[in-house]
């Protein structure tokens, strides 16, 4: 039976190892959004953080905006029919296949994501159109290893991928670390590849960033960090920037009518030569 399939089967088994007395990142930000799928320790140390760093709930949502603007280019422009979403979070409107299908329905996705709240709702990943494809792994970013040998069960990963890694770098504290899973990773894809990134920084106005992600390490989990545009530069080394580069992710290719915004998060979308 393939993830996909073991996900009803697993989803009782998963939902007991989520710890609700703890507040999570992939709840708190489902809080930021607007969502519901939060608990009262979530809900808490989210207004507190939202208290600190008052930006947070616009970082949020210009994440989310980034992660449709990236993925109709990588689907149209770019011609991309396949995604590795890796860090996927909760379910939320307008998710990478929805967004992808639209553009090409032949698109298959696969999420990825080691949190036990995000297992039992990943049902709603999985809805797909006819043409295309979806799929659920569960796995951690720091084992890369695994996170390929699970999405080769749905993609071709002799053809072009674009490996989406939305806010998820930010809870491998060692940036060697990250830099070397994001070059396991790209280093298995053909070219033609891509990868998309976004990552909060103490830069572009974050400062109150600093005492709010250190109140987060003391009150929730994941752990988190923040990284300064030269870091996070080093994710990219040897691909090739998709203009205009390395920049907030609220004035990455803002759509018609929608208002640039700078909020303290890096985005950036590159190609494999």
């Amino acid at each position: 039976m393939s993830e996909a399939g073991d996900v009803g089967v697993r989803n009782g088994e998963r939902a007991e190892r989520i710890d609700t007395s703890v507040a999570h990142n992939a709840r708190v930000w489902n809080y930021w959004l607007g969502g519901k799928d939060n608990f009262e320790p979530d809900r808490r140390v989210g207004e507190h953080v939202r208290t600190m760093f008052p930006v947070i709930q616009e970082v949020a949502r210009a994440d989310r905006r980034f992660l449709a603007r990236a993925v109709r280019h990588l689907a149209g422009e770019a011609g991309v029919r396949q995604f590795l979403d890796i860090g996927t979070g909760l379910p939320s409107a307008d998710n990478t296949h929805q967004i992808a299908q639209v553009v090409a329905p032949d698109s298959r996705i696969v999420y990825v994501d080691n949190d036990p709240m995000v297992l039992v709702h990943a049902r709603a990943l999985l809805t797909s159109s006819a043409e295309g494809a979806t799929d659920y792994l569960e796995a951690d970013v720091h084992d890369p290893a695994s996170v390929l040998a699970g999405a080769a069960r749905t993609l071709d990963l002799d053809r072009p991928v674009a490996v989406m890694m939305l806010g998820i770098l930010n809870f491998v504290l060692d940036t060697d670390e990250a830099v070397a899973i994001v070059r396991r990773l790209m280093d298995k894809m053909p070219p033609g590849s891509f990868l998309a990134l976004t990552h909060p920084t103490v830069e572009l106005g974050g400062e109150a960033n600093v005492p709010a992600m250190k109140f987060w390490n003391e009150n929730a989990a994941p752990p988190i960090r923040s990284r300064t545009a030269a870091e996070i530069a080093r994710f990219f080394d040897g691909l090739e920037l998709i203009d205009p580069g390395l920049v907030s992710c609220g004035r990455w290719r803002p759509a018609d009518g929608e208002e640039p915004v700078t909020v303290p998060q890096y985005g950036c979308v590159a190609r494999k030569p």
